[in-house]
C-alpha cells in the first residue's frame, strides 16, 4: 500500500466510514454512504484500497477479513446488510468489474452502463449463447430463483448458469434482487432494466462517462496516484489521463505530478 499524507487518510476515514463514530449498522446508513461516494464494494477489506460495506461496518482503517468469516461478527453483519440493501432496491447491487460485488448510487448507473453495458442490438455479437438464453428467459418471466432459472434454460451443469449470470451482471443486464435462505439458499434474479428502469434508459457517451467516474473516484479518494484509476477500473492509461486532465481544466482537480491528482477543494 502507498504511503499517503495524513490529511488524505483522515479525509478517507470520513468518506469511507473508517471511524468508530461513523461506522454503519443499518441498511439506511449503507445507502447514505453509497449515495455520497457514488460506488463502493461489498465484502472486501483494506487490502483492496477501496471503500466497502465491510470496512464501514468495522469502522477502522485496518479492517482485514478473517480466514473464518462464518464466525466473525463484523463479516456476518456486513453480509446481512448487503442482503437488506439488495432487497430494498434503492441502490444498484451486482457483480461488476473484476468479478467483485459493487454497490452503485442511482446516478452512477448510466455511467457504468455506458462503459461496461451493451445495447440490446449489440447483444448478439457480445454476449455468449448461454447468457442470451438466460436473458431470453428473464425477459419472459421477469424474476426467477436460481434453480428455476437453470431448469428453464435447460442447463445441465450449475457452472453454465453461474458463468452466464456473471457475464450478464458484468454487462449490467441482470441483478440479484433478493436472497432467500428458507427452505434453502437462493437468489432471485431480475432484469436491471426492471429494477432501475429510468436510470437504464439514460444514454451518455463513453468519454463523458469515464470523466464522471474519474470525478466520483477522486471525490471518494481525495488523492489518486499514477495508474490508480486505470488499475481499479481496467481503463487504458490514456483514457484515465484524458479524464483527469479534463477535471483539472474544470478546476475540480489539481495535478501534483505525473498521474497524481488531488481534489481541488481539499
Amino acid at each position: 500500500m502507498r504511503e499517503l499524507p495524513e490529511e488524505i487518510e483522515l479525509y478517507r476515514d470520513r468518506k469511507w466510514r473508517r471511524e468508530e463514530s461513523l461506522k454503519v449498522d443499518t441498511a439506511e446508513q449503507v445507502e447514505a454512504m453509497v449515495e455520497e461516494l457514488g460506488f463502493c464494494l461489498g465484502l472486501t477489506d483494506a487490502r483492496k484500497e477501496m471503500p466497502s460495506v465491510y470496512i464501514a461496518v468495522c469502522g477502522r482503517r485496518d479492517a482485514h477479513m478473517p480466514r473464518n468469516v462464518q464466525k466473525d461478527p463484523e463479516a456476518s453483519r456486513a453480509w446481512v446488510l448487503k442482503d437488506e440493501v439488495m432487497a430494498r432496491g434503492k441502490v444498484y447491487y451486482a457483480k461488476l468489474i473484476k468479478g467483485k460485488s459493487w454497490f452503485l448510487a442511482p446516478r452512477m448507473i448510466p455511467v457504468f452502463n455506458a462503459i461496461w453495458g451493451c445495447s440490446r442490438k449489440g447483444e448478439g455479437g457480445i454476449l455468449s449463447k448461454n447468457a442470451r438464453t438466460v436473458l431470453k428467459v428473464l425477459r419472459k418471466e421477469w424474476e426467477m430463483a436460481t434453480a428455476d432459472l437453470r431448469e428453464e434454460c435447460g442447463f445441465k451443469e450449475k457452472k453454465d448458469l453461474t458463468t452466464a449470470l456473471d457475464e450478464l451482471q458484468r454487462r449490467m443486464k441482470v441483478v440479484p434482487q433478493e436472497a432467500l435462505y428458507v427452505p434453502k439458499f437462493t437468489y432471485i434474479w431480475t432484469l436491471a432494466e426492471a429494477r432501475f428502469p429510468e436510470e437504464m434508459k439514460i444514454k451518455i457517451p463513453r468519454d463523458e462517462a469515464v470523466k464522471e467516474l474519474a470525478r466520483s473516484f477522486l471525490e471518494a479518494y481525495g488523492l489518486t496516484h499514477l495508474g490508480e484509476l486505470s488499475g481499479k477500473f481496467g481503463f487504458q492509461r490514456w483514457e484515465s489521463g484524458r479524464a483527469n486532465h479534463q477535471l483539472v481544466d474544470d478546476g475540480f482537480a489539481e495535478r501534483l505530478a505525473t498521474g497524481v491528482y488531488k481534489l481541488a477543494s481539499l
